[in-house]
């Protein structure tokens, strides 16, 4: 995530003030230098962090505050509310006009990722409003801008009207609103040209472009990596085009995070969506609330139910689950586990979402999501009869050897396998017999990242084997 580093540094100042039975201002002012470094360090906009840091402080040495039972837990709540503020405190979504298309503009310079952007949001509204989706190719400048967006669209079976580079965009625009509303169409998605740099031709088009269109959205796509620059980008323009909202792309990179600190607080735009990241399917709802949280490890259990919601059938998940139970989990329905957590994303991403999570998180960050491809070829490789009883493979050392061989993977590899599918077996009888009390205590466990009994290390053995994840 593109707040690592922010995160990391934002949790190491709040543990100068958690667990202390009284603090005073030199603490308070201790753990806010390190807050302050924390955010100029992640490029955020010197006036934010001027402003976060003065309303911490006041609230922090509120008299309630420094004489409460538990002062430490207090300030940290200070902290996260006013994180939430600054990153724009409400959810701002887009707005779907009723009887009539949605239509979204996108601008932004050049590099920032508009044209995928525009794809991404087809797929996201589509699986998540149930629109029907149509793209404007406008961008007759960038070389070969028209035919990613095509080749996008064919790939997400979204229409994409163009007219090649040679046409003015403010006519293909007004061609492709015509089209559009011929096919019954809801969601129209406009993408503009963007520049290296703001100049005045640009913007004179974008407005052009923008009175053609009437769009009901305008958004601009702003790389996170950016910075506090994205202020001033988000400044220009706003004066010309009125923007409703922004797109923040990359921000699954090693990116600190400065620009979705700075733009709201200064500009008043609202942050929409973001892009999380490169397959089409990663984008999400900015949420503040739940973003704060994150940053400040306190996971997004919110964001893991949209993701497990949309992405895993509940009748699946529920049948999977009793079986698990009885013990008579086979190979055919750990393959259909490997599909379910394929589409929700990787590995790494699901456990960003858990609080107290960071050390799994670091761990799984090794894992290449590969692996998963590679257990599913080890699973195509068994006999039906195999996959419907594991012990068939358990007491046979020939079957697993013809199963690497036809796979292409080691007998390692296999043996793991099996393990996996042992684990999560003994793990669900294990948790079935747990009373109340022992559950509750391994939510806590968890909350407070305590792993001592959970172990994740490269597997040293040889073959192609080496170096994989073990389970």
């Amino acid at each position: 995530m593109a707040f690592d580093g922010l995160s990391n540094r934002l949790q190491m100042a709040l543990r100068r003030v958690t667990g202390r039975g009284r603090l005073n201002e030199n603490d308070i002012d201790e753990m806010l230098k390190e807050v302050r470094l924390s955010l100029l360090e992640a490029d955020v906009n010197f006036k934010v962090v001027r402003e976060f840091l003065k309303d911490i402080k006041e609230k922090a040495l509120g008299e309630k505050i420094m004489k409460g039972l538990n002062p430490g837990q207090e300030v940290v709540k200070i902290v996260r509310e006013e994180l939430r503020a600054t990153l724009g405190d409400e959810t701002s979504e887009i707005v779907f006009p009723m009887n009539k298309p949605t239509v979204i503009m996108t601008c932004g310079l050049q590099g920032a990722g508009k044209t995928t952007a525009c794809a991404k949001m087809a797929t996201f509204y589509r699986k998540k409003a149930n629109k029907k989706p149509f793209m404007i190719a406008a961008d007759i400048y960038r070389p070969a801008a028209i035919d990613q967006l095509v080749t996008l669209g064919k790939s997400i079976n979204v229409p994409v009207f163009e007219m090649g580079a040679k046409v003015k965009p403010e006519k293909i625009v007004e061609e492709g609103l015509k089209e559009a509303r011929k096919g019954d169409y809801d969601l129209i998605i406009i993408d503009t040209a963007g520049r290296l740099h703001i100049d005045e031709d640009l913007m004179a088009e974008l407005q052009r472009v923008s009175d053609i269109s009437k769009p009901d959205e305008v958004l601009l796509t702003v790389d996170a990596m950016t910075g506090q620059d994205a202020v001033n980008i988000a400044k220009s323009f706003n004066e010309q085009l009125k923007l409703t909202g922004c797109i923040l792309t990359k921000m699954d990179g090693d990116t600190r995070g400065g620009a979705a600190l700075s733009i709201k607080k200064i500009t008043g735009i609202p942050i929409k969506l973001m892009s999380t990241g490169e397959k089409l399917d990663a984008l999400e709802i900015f949420h503040p609330d739940r973003l704060a949280d994150r940053i400040l490890g306190m996971g997004d259990v919110l964001s893991l139910i949209d993701t497990v919601t949309e992405n895993v059938d509940e009748d699946e998940m529920m049948d999977m689950t009793e079986k698990l139970m009885s013990g008579k989990y086979n190979y055919n329905d750990l393959l259909k586990q490997f599909k379910m957590i394929k589409r929700m994303g990787s590995i790494s991403k699901i456990l960003g979402f858990l609080p107290g999570m960071k050390q799994l998180k670091q761990a799984a960050s090794q894992i290449d999501d590969k692996q998963f491809v590679y257990m599913e070829c080890i699973i195509s490789s068994m006999t039906e009869e195999e996959r419907k009883n594991p012990n068939l493979i358990n007491t046979s050392a020939s079957r697993r050897e013809r199963i690497a061989k036809g796979s292409g993977r080691s007998v390692a590899e296999v043996n793991r396998l099996r393990e996996a599918l042992e684990t999560q077996i003994k793990t669900m009888k294990k948790m079935s017999t747990m009373s109340q009390d022992d559950m509750t205590r391994m939510a806590n466990n968890l909350q407070n990242g305590n792993f001592s009994n959970i172990q994740s290390r490269p597997h040293k053995g040889k073959g192609k084997g080496k170096g994989n994840f073990r389970f």
